[in-house]
């Protein structure tokens, strides 16, 4: 009796400190809006737009205003996020264009064996959730064997979007692919008309077969591609619940809203347990979108209107963590996984983009408008209020800060390009520990970024630099994004330099006339890139055409192939 009595007591304390330390390991919540420009928001100098909640986040935590993303395009900059490497080290990063994702039924994702920091507090006993937009795979050989799916890497729940949010989602807004662009329409028709002329004129004879078959060709083709852009929404837009379609194609009206009821519920479901919520949003990415009681809100259009739906719901979420009490055990971030997309028209003329402040460029470039990116964390009792840093800190680094926070170790047995941040958010050191940050345009090794030991000066070098459309603007208008090959890009030697402590907005290139280190910057610059090169092991990339393009056999259809695979499953509403 004695003997059980002690076993019961023993087992009641170890389940006692199990729950002590539970409880002890604070929760956190992680929110990355998507396309957001660092000058959209108020506590970053915005006058115009409204964002009181995202504001009290900056003033009751840690500003970071040198926070960086590891990429300028969403995939591979969500890739770094979520293991603290560098996208070429996953794979996530290709030689062609586009350097994304743009078809569910691609078979390129972010690989098994990948860590993530959900994957390490899943383990270490987090409750894991993933709202919103993945854009990092969803199959590898059959259309639900969903080996890329967020449930491989670590998130227990999942409601969102497995691609992105596209153009072609909404009805009106256009297509992301803009395929005539790349056809030699204009040569074709000059062609024709000068092949008709000479044969009129008797100085050639064409055959009217000829004539026929080239017409019919060309009707033929623009009817495949006409055809194509009109399934596409059937085809990319698809909304699920864990393992589940519940929309194909998804409606975006009350999205936000409805991806903001999941997530309040999902932390109430966990508020006695630690948990992790990536809350990954849609907007502010085009098709453009916002929920009828913020229509008409903002001085900037629809554009103003989602980024004002978004405060909101930061608001609703800081709201429950105050109403169950996990405001002062909760670490909370958000940031931009990259710059405001500059070329964002809409098919009606309208302007769908955002503000990257003082910043150059933006979305697929790595100036700094495309990359510099909001960063603001807070913890109450552990992170000082109303704190400002000013060093070189990466979207990686919430990896290896999570990963220890949660009570585990950083991995090993592979190379970890982030660093853990709370020594500077808490002021114990006053200096990043990123010395170098390398800025990579797909697989290719754009620029780099150094920060000298006991200096204020972070100089930045350009291998190369893309070629904007029209010259007299900081964008690709031609293309819809700035590409990363040869014939898109021009190379310098010696590379671009610039003082981004001097000149943030990478205006005047550094000659050696204008800065004496001109050439022995360049040289230990040139020296760290090469370290990191041999640093960098080869590994198939998850973005070459193959793993791209669209394969019938991986797409998941809700219905079936005759009803365009439509089906409207999921009735909540927000």
């Amino acid at each position: 009796m004695k003997s059980c009595l002690l076993l019961s007591s023993l087992l009641l304390f170890e389940v006692s400190c199990v729950s002590l330390q539970e409880s002890n390991k604070p929760s956190f919540v992680l929110m990355m809006v998507d396309d957001l420009g660092i000058g959209d928001l108020g506590c970053y100098g915005n006058k115009t737009l409204r964002t009181p909640n995202i504001d009290q986040l900056a003033q009751e935590g840690v500003k970071l205003t040198h926070h960086i993303a590891a990429a300028s395009l969403c995939a591979p900059s969500r890739a770094a996020f979520l293991t603290g490497r560098y996208p070429i080290r996953s794979g996530v990063a290709g030689t062609n264009r586009p350097g994304v994702f743009i078809f569910t039924a691609a078979s390129g994702g972010l690989p098994s064996q990948e860590v993530t920091f959900a994957k390490i507090a899943k383990q270490q006993g987090y409750e894991t959730a993933l709202i919103g937009k993945w854009h990092l795979g969803l199959n590898c050989e059959s259309s639900d064997d969903h080996c890329h799916h967020p449930s491989i890497h670590g998130f227990n729940y999942f409601f969102g979007i497995p691609l992105t949010n596209m153009r072609d989602c909404q009805p009106g807004h256009g297509t992301v692919f803009q395929i005539h662009k790349y056809l030699p329409y204009k040569t074709l028709g000059i062609v024709l008309v000068t092949a008709a002329l000479l044969h009129c004129s008797g100085l050639i004879t064409i055959s009217k077969r000829l004539i026929l078959s080239l017409m019919s060709l060309l009707v033929i083709v623009t009817g495949l591609i006409v055809g194509f852009i009109t399934i596409i929404p059937y085809l990319n837009c698809v909304l699920m619940r864990d393992h589940r379609v519940v929309e194909q194609p998804f409606r975006s009206e009350n999205l936000t809203q409805r991806m903001t009821h999941e997530a309040v519920d999902f932390i109430e479901r966990n508020s006695a347990r630690p948990f992790l919520l990536f809350f990954s949003f849609l907007q502010v990415h085009t098709a453009m979108f916002a929920s009828t009681p913020f229509r008409g809100t903002s001085r900037h259009g629809i554009y103003g209107d989602a980024v004002h739906e978004v405060d909101w719901s930061v608001g609703q979420i800081m709201q429950t963590l105050d109403r169950l009490q996990l405001t002062e055990n909760t670490l909370v971030y958000l940031t931009s996984d990259q710059g405001a997309h500059l070329e964002e028209i809409s098919a009606r003329g309208e302007v769908h983009r955002g503000w990257n402040g003082i910043y150059k460029a933006g979305k697929s470039t790595n100036w700094e408008g495309g990359i510099r990116v909001p960063g603001i964390l807070r913890w109450p009792g552990k992170i000082p209020g109303g704190k400002q840093v000013d060093e070189p800190t990466s979207n990686m680094d919430l990896f290896p800060t999570v990963v220890r926070l949660s009570g585990a170790t950083v991995p090993e047995d592979r190379e970890i390009d982030g660093h853990d941040i709370m020594d500077l958010l808490q002021g114990r050191v006053e200096r990043s520990k990123h010395e170098f940050l390398f800025h990579y345009c797909n697989a290719y090794l754009n620029a780099v970024r150094w920060h000298p030991q006991n200096s204020s000066a972070v100089w930045k070098a350009f291998y190369f630099t893309p070629n904007f459309y029209p010259e007299n603007e900081t964008a690709c208008f031609h293309t819809h994004v700035c590409f990363c090959t040869s014939d898109y890009v021009t190379y310098h030697n010696p590379p671009l330099l610039f003082d981004l402590s001097t000149d943030p907005s990478e205006s005047t290139p550094l000659t050696p006339d204008t800065e004496p280190g001109f050439y022995s910057i360049l040289a230990v610059m040139e020296e760290a890139a090469e370290r990191h090169r041999s640093l960098v092991k080869p590994v198939e990339s998850q973005i070459s055409a193959g793993n791209v393009m669209w394969k019938p056999w991986l797409q998941p259809c809700c219905s079936t192939l005759s009803q365009l695979c439509q089906c409207q499953q999921d009735l909540l509403s927000g």
